[in-house]
């Protein structure tokens, strides 16, 4: 089975339990056997179509009610099968979604840690410093390195972990791991929105 979320800048894919992942820019495979597939970024998806001979669309498929206008498709996937949690996908955008009694409540998004990084070269070329990823949160800052490494990372934990409460937290997206270490009752699922792909498919017999 080949599975396929294009997100805003790269295709990820799970081929026969691998996964693989492209940028905008770079080339992808030819696949001659069906490709499922959710996406945000119709560009990206015409030139998957030049290189798929069958693709299948699972957004007709997604039962997620929820009263946020404007939700992406990977939101709503990630949030597939969560009670009460909060789900965080931190990749180039930080998304937080919240579900309670499986109901969506709504979400916010913070900018990604590349972005947030951006900022401060930009301000003054003093603040273009090395990111520490060990900075402790418990501690204020003495030096400004870790200035800007706490300032950039509490910025994202502090709000998650006051929206959360008692909810566990569930991290995916490339800088979640990362992220999860500093937010206690979290845990990090890297396929998350391709096991719940895989969820989506085998629910609906008709187009596995």
């Amino acid at each position: 089975m080949i599975l396929c979320d294009i997100v805003n800048s790269s295709f990820h894919f799970l081929i026969e339990g691998k996964e693989y992942k492209y940028f905008m820019h770079e080339s992808i495979p030819t696949f001659n056997e069906t490709v499922y597939y959710i996406s945000v970024n119709e560009t990206a998806l015409l030139k998957l179509k030049l290189n798929c001979d069958e693709l299948i669309n699972l957004e007709p498929y997604v039962n997620f009610e929820t009263s946020y206008i404007g939700m992406g498709l990977d939101r709503k996937v990630a949030c597939v099968g969560f009670d009460n949690a909060i789900i965080v996908d931190a990749g180039s955008a930080v998304t937080v979604d919240i579900m309670k009694n499986s109901k969506h409540q709504g979400g916010f998004i913070l900018p990604g840690l590349k972005k947030l990084k951006e900022i401060y070269p930009a301000i003054s070329s003093i603040l273009d410093i090395d990111f520490n990823v060990k900075v402790n949160l418990d501690t204020i800052p003495l030096n400004t390195q870790d200035a800007i490494s706490y300032a950039i990372l509490k910025s994202i934990v502090s709000p998650i972990v006051e929206i959360a409460g008692e909810k566990p937290i569930i991290f995916t997206g490339g800088d979640g791991e990362f992220l999860s270490k500093f937010i206690k009752n979290s845990t990090y699922k890297q396929n998350l929105i391709f096991e719940n792909m895989e969820g989506i498919i085998n629910a609906n017999n008709c187009i596995a």
